[in-house]
């Protein structure tokens, strides 16, 4: 029998001998944000030499902006289908290069790969982990959203093993025998920074960490917002951690003692997510961190799962509110702008949690430049959604609505109080406006 080490060697090739092995019609699922494959990504467009035709590339939120998203000789060898837009996806849209695939994050991994097998598509995956262990094991590292379920499904892997990856815990180990294929490489981990947030930011987060009380559960997700409100939290006691992406701000609430997971009911002692993506000093604290535990995301965002925890508290931001209730959180109008990701999962299972809260939080306003190049401000609770935008979390669901200017908390209200209670938090200068188009469209 062969050593793992002679299996390892074995397996590594050069991206583009790895990308020699994609076949006719295969269907590639890449690893999640900062953990794609950039060293296979890369070479993508060497499948212009193979031969190969009508493939799937499914991504979700790639960090990188790769030549081969953008590239129109690419029609016939592959199609891509994006999970969860970002400004390269966006212009590749526009290029008809890339087109949203709608799915629950839960629901994600089921629906894809029914329809890869569906179609007669051999289900590929590729991504990054860290080195291989004295046992033959590589561990996914920082993205355990469908990864180690497509593994479990039997799907061909194609992997970068890159010794600035954090080797993290939970659904994340994968064993040599389970490799099809590997690359090395030695790239610098994708970091960022935390978001600075504004004094409006900051007002928003004060208001949120209102509704936390101490041993909470909480998810929170990325940018100004969630900064903000993770700072307000730093005084709560045996707060907990059950998030689709665990944050930088989340080791300021471990270090601080606002987090010490004692009092979630479920999973005890441990934070759990799916993701993650920060600074260096992130990656840090969870590289060999035993206490934090990547879960597939059909586990982490499933709500019977959430529901489990005790006072389980989501918090998600939104683009636009309709005055009764309704959530666009992905798209401006038709145009496709983010994804669905948790969202709708994270409202409901929050509701079914002990003492639960679902939030939603967002500034009450935005700015768009005008023809003659003047900045106009508008209002982000509005009558109705804007034609073609799509409601990523149903009014039925809808908890709590949050602004600078306060909380409407709309769970077993009416129409009539719903209106009310968001035109209360709506910035000061569109309150009448909303007044006077409820009564002309009859919105009560």
């Amino acid at each position: 029998m062969k050593t793992f080490q002679e299996q390892y060697q074995e397996k590594k090739m050069s991206p583009e001998k790895l990308l020699e092995l994609i076949q006719d019609n295969d269907y590639i699922f890449v690893a999640q944000a900062a953990a794609e494959p950039a060293a296979i990504l890369s070479h993508m467009q060497h499948l212009k030499n193979t031969g190969v035709k009508n493939v799937v590339l499914q991504t979700c939120l790639p960090i990188q902006n790769y030549p081969v998203f953008h590239d129109p000789e690419m029609e016939g060898i592959f199609f891509h289908n994006g999970w969860f837009f970002n400004a390269n996806l966006r212009k590749a849209q526009k290029e008809r290069l890339v087109s949203d695939i709608p799915q629950h994050s839960t629901t994600a991994l089921s629906k894809a790969f029914y329809r890869a097998t569906h179609e007669g598509r051999r289900p590929v995956v590729m991504a990054t982990v860290a080195p291989m262990d004295e046992h033959g094991y590589m561990s996914l590292s920082i993205s355990a959203i469908y990864e180690r379920d497509l593994v479990n499904k039997g799907a061909f892997v194609l992997l970068e093993v890159n010794p600035n990856f954090p080797r993290t815990f939970g659904d994340t180990m994968i064993h040599i025998s389970e490799v099809g294929a590997l690359v090395e490489s030695d790239r610098p981990i994708p970091a960022v920074q935390p978001a600075p947030y504004t004094d409006v930011d900051a007002q928003i987060g004060k208001y949120v960490a209102s509704l936390v009380e101490d041993g909470s559960t909480i998810q929170l997700g990325i940018g100004n917002i969630p900064n903000a409100v993770a700072n307000e939290l730093k005084t709560k006691k045996h707060l907990g951690i059950h998030t689709e992406m665990f944050t930088e701000t989340m080791v300021d609430l471990i270090e601080c003692g606002a987090v010490d997971n004692s009092q979630k009911g479920f999973y005890n002692g441990y934070s759990v997510c799916s993701f993650t993506m920060g600074s260096q000093r992130l990656y840090d604290y969870l590289h060999n961190n035993p206490s934090v535990l990547f879960k597939s995301c059909t586990f982490t965002n499933d709500p019977y799962t959430i529901g489990k925890n005790n006072k389980f508290i989501s918090i998600n931001a939104t683009l636009e509110v309709d005055l009764t209730g309704q959530c666009a959180s992905e798209t401006v109008g038709h145009t496709q702008f983010s994804g669905s990701g948790g969202q709708a999962e994270t409202v409901q299972g929050a509701q079914m949690s002990p003492g639960g809260k679902s939030i939603i939080a967002m500034h009450s306003t935005y700015t768009v430049k005008t023809a003659d190049g003047k900045e106009e401000l508008r209002s982000k609770i509005v009558p109705f959604l804007a034609r073609g935008a799509v409601v990523t979390t149903s009014r039925n669901d809808v908890d709590y609505v949050v602004t600078e200017y306060g909380i409407a908390w709309l769970r077993g209200l009416n129409v009539k109080r719903r209106v009310e209670a968001l035109i209360s938090i709506a910035h000061p200068d569109f309150r009448d406006w909303l007044r006077e188009e409820a009564e002309k469209n009859a919105i009560w």
